[in-house]
């Protein structure tokens, strides 16, 4: 399964993508806002891309975001509804979040069985915010001190889109 945009590839991982994500799961920029710290070893790395390709289909679409031919992050559901995407910091700022999980909202809400989609940001994860408010997430709740990661306590802003129609 692959989904293409204007610039980039969505396509299910594979074993070989370990170093590109690697690079990407273990860059203190990157994981500022992720659930875990960054990755240490490369064998943390090896079992997370394990996971994610072993996920089942029914309860998963996640998708290494491919540009130029190299593996640059990840983005989807590893447990739906709930969405997760990271690209390494040398991709920021580009549109590059915003058009892969673009991509991927269009493809995900072809499956009868999601209906909508949900979010769970950091509050200062303002890069994060802005890119769901415009593909169309709303503001479903807050909560504070959801996480304690790497960085401290974290407080959430829960987001969701609903399927169209």
């Amino acid at each position: 399964m692959e989904i293409a945009t204007e610039r980039l590839l969505l396509r299910r991982a594979r074993p070989e993508d370990v170093d590109a994500l690697h690079a990407i799961l273990s860059n203190d920029r990157a994981m500022r806002y992720w659930s875990t710290p960054p990755h240490a070893t490369r064998a943390e790395t090896e079992a997370w891309l394990a996971a994610m390709i072993e996920s089942p289909a029914e309860e998963s679409e996640d998708f290494v975001v491919v540009r130029d031919g190299g593996v640059i992050g990840k983005a989807g559901a590893f447990r739906l509804p709930e969405i997760g995407y990271i690209l390494h910091p040398d991709h920021w700022g580009l549109g590059l979040g915003r058009e892969a999980l673009g991509g991927f909202v269009a493809h995900v809400f072809r499956r009868p069985d999601v209906d909508h989609l949900v979010a769970d940001v950091d509050p200062r994860n303002i890069g994060s915010l802005r890119m769901l408010a415009g593909l169309g997430f709303y503001e479903a709740g807050r909560a504070e001190r959801t996480y304690h990661t790497h960085i401290g306590w974290c407080d959430s802003i829960y987001l969701r889109l609903d399927a169209p129609g």
